[in-house]
């Protein structure tokens, strides 16, 4: 399936690009971060720790083991913080 991904902050910085169209097999957002720091160093970098990364399927939170089904987008984000 194809799927937008969406990267901000910090995780936009190392992977180097906003957004990115995905044709990907994953059936759970860890199956994709899978494929996504198997394809290039700048991937691994930017997912070396996913207890700082935040996850979005078509703007909800969800945790790593949850299924992508017909998700249309996800998105990468650091916590955010108050100020």
């Amino acid at each position: 399936m194809k799927i937008q991904v969406v990267y901000f902050a910090w995780v936009r910085e190392r992977i180097g690009v906003p957004k990115e169209t995905v044709e990907t097999e994953a059936l759970t957002v860890a199956d994709l971060v899978a494929e996504l720091v198997a394809r290039e160093e700048r991937y691994a970098a930017a997912f070396v720790d996913m207890s700082v990364v935040r996850v979005a399927l078509d703007q909800a939170l969800v945790a790593l083991d949850t299924p992508l089904g017909e998700t249309r987008e996800i998105a990468f984000f650091p916590p955010m913080t108050g100020g």
